[in-house]
């Protein structure tokens, strides 16, 4: 299995709880959230791909576990990924979810 469905359960549901209907599509070997048609983060192995775009960027990649997202051999820039996801409580996860819906809501509907 590439990634953790007990995760991506718990991802949905914080996503949920901020009043959002993500949709589920496999991408990057897992699991992507999609909220308007927009990704929003994903898992995949035992990280996390968060999407946060470019003014939350820097702070994002001061959070614990978080570190450039690099799926390709290039940087992604407004993405970070989290390692050991698994191990974030819900509140940790729930901060994640703020983050990368705040972005994600500021762009335009697919």
């Amino acid at each position: 299995m590439a990634f953790d469905p007990d995760l991506v359960d718990r991802m949905e549901a914080a996503l949920v709880a901020l009043g959002h209907k993500p949709a589920r599509r496999r991408m990057f070997g897992g699991i992507a959230l999609m909220i308007g048609g927009n990704m929003s983060y994903g898992t995949s192995r035992d990280e996390l791909h968060v999407r946060v775009g470019p003014s939350q960027y820097e702070a994002a990649l001061t959070k614990p576990g978080a570190r450039e997202m690099d799926l390709t051999g290039r940087v992604m820039k407004g993405w970070v990924t989290v390692d050991g996801p698994a191990d974030l409580d819900d509140a940790a996860l729930a901060r994640w979810a703020k983050m990368t819906a705040d972005f994600v809501g500021t762009l335009p509907v697919k």
